[in-house]
């Protein structure tokens, strides 16, 4: 036990190392994943458009076939009224003229909104390509500043993440999701030392019974209060003279 605890500081020094290391980076980070999201909407949104401008186009080219259908159908039936025989079929010509007629004029309209839509979803374009350039090259200088952060941190990061795979490889598979969930829920800081006989991570009194069996180092004690892992000041003096 004593060696896993050991461990457990050795990551936790680790993966404090590495968030002063991202902090460093302050809220580049966060900004470039929105900034990419931005962008990355605006797009999804112009092609949303095109789709409509695709399919008003062959709504609208379609509308005007049929158009042209029912005019020369129009001038046929008209034509075919002078050779009518009875008025049976006077009146079956009559309704096929009246449908043509109605249906050219439902055509017509639904040719114009057509042409409206695609007048709007071109404008609309227009604006969003002006907004997507703008935000692509926000997204560009903020990558470089991003790039140029992170590249003075590079080797360091490069050297504490290799690290730190060396030593989860060497805790047991129960105990590293445990300290991931607690690091997750108070700060950062999952495991922390005994200083004066108090945890080193909410500052409240430690018994002297659980004191002195910290000491021996053969249980993996929690915080009554803040749920940390505790480790001896022990432990946490060798990690720290070996690092």
């Amino acid at each position: 036990m004593e060696e896993i605890l050991r461990l457990l500081y050795s990551l936790q020094t680790v993966d404090t190392k590495l968030d002063e290391l991202e902090e460093l980076k302050g809220d580049l980070p966060e900004i470039v994943k929105a900034l990419e999201n931005d962008v990355s909407q605006v797009k999804d949104t112009i092609k949303e458009k095109e789709d409509i401008i695709t399919t008003s186009v062959k709504t609208r080219n379609k509308a005007d076939l049929d158009i042209h259908d029912f005019k020369e159908k129009l001038e046929k039936y008209k034509s075919q009224q002078y050779s009518v025989r009875n008025n049976k079929e006077y009146d079956a010509l009559t309704k096929e003229i009246d449908f043509a007629e109605q249906s050219i004029k439902d055509l017509e309209a639904q040719f114009s909104d057509l042409e409206k839509t695609m007048d709007v979803a071109k404008n609309e374009i227009t604006e969003l390509s002006q907004k997507l350039e703008e935000a692509e090259k926000n997204l560009e200088e903020k990558r470089k500043e991003l790039a140029e952060v992170s590249k003075a941190t590079e080797d360091e990061e490069l050297k504490l993440t290799h690290e730190r795979e060396k030593i989860k490889v060497r805790l047991q598979k129960d105990i590293l999701p445990r300290y991931e969930r607690i690091r997750r829920a108070r700060d950062g800081r999952a495991v922390v030392p005994v200083r004066r006989n108090s945890c080193g991570g909410c500052h409240n009194r430690i018994p002297p019974q659980r004191i002195l069996e910290l000491r021996t180092n053969t249980k993996m004690y929690m915080c009554e209060h803040c749920g940390r892992i505790l480790v001896s000041s022990e432990i946490a003096e060798s990690v720290t003279t070996a690092s």
